[in-house]
C-alpha cells in the first residue's frame, strides 16, 4: 500500500530571531513568529507524513496552546509522525517541498535543506525535492510579511530499493 499526504504551513516574520527551514538556518533579517521554532517547513513536512498515514494535524499533536512545545526544534514533530506512521506499518517513500518566499532567496540554501531533510527522514537525497518560488509580489508572501510552504510526502508499507 502507498498513500500521499499534503501538507501546508504558514508563518508570519517575527522582528527579529534566526529564520530556520527544514531544520536549516537561513540568512535572513528576521525569523519566523511561532510558539515553538516556528520552521514552517518542517511543520508542513509533519502534516504531510501524518495526512499520508491518516492522521490528524500537527496542531493535535503539538497544540500552540501547551508550554512545552514553546521553542521546540521542529525536528522533534517530524520524529513523533514518523513514529505515528511507523506504527501504521509505513515508512516515507520521498518528499517534494515547495517554500513560496519573496524573500530571502533560498537557491543557496536549498541543498543544505534537502540534506537535512533526507537525514530526518531517513530516505536518500534524490528522493528529496526542495524548490522555492515567489508569488510575483502578490499576496502576504509577496508582500514579504511571511512564508508559507506546501509538502508532499509518499507512505508506504513496502521499504524502498
Amino acid at each position: 500500500m502507498q498513500t500521499i499526504g499534503l501538507g501546508y504551513d504558514s508563518h508570519r516574520f517575527a522582528d527579529d530571531g534566526e529564520l530556520k527551514l527544514g531544520g536549516v538556518k537561513v540568512p535572513h533579517n528576521c525569523g519566523l513568529l511561532g510558539h515553538s521554532d516556528a520552521d514552517a517547513l518542517l511543520h508542513a513536512v509533519t502534516d504531510a507524513i501524518l495526512g499520508a498515514a491518516g492522521h490528524d494535524d500537527i496542531g493535535e499533536l503539538f497544540p500552540d496552546t501547551d508550554p512545552q512545545y514553546r521553542d521546540t526544534d521542529s525536528s522533534v514533530f517530524v520524529a513523533k509522525a514518523l513514529e505515528v506512521a511507523a506504527g501504521e506499518g509505513l515508512s516515507v517513500v520521498n518528499c517534494d517541498v515547495t517554500v513560496l518566499a519573496q524573500t530571502p532567496k533560498l537557491s543557496g540554501a536549498k541543498q543544505q535543506i534537502k540534506a537535512r531533510l533526507a537525514e530526518l527522514l531517513s530516505i536518500p537525497p534524490e528522493r528529496v525535492a526542495v524548490k522555492a518560488k515567489t508569488n510575483e509580489f502578490m499576496g502576504f508572501v509577496g508582500r514579504s510579511e511571511g512564508i508559507a510552504v506546501v509538502a508532499a510526502v509518499m507512505l508506504s508499507d513496502t521499504p524502498g530499493p
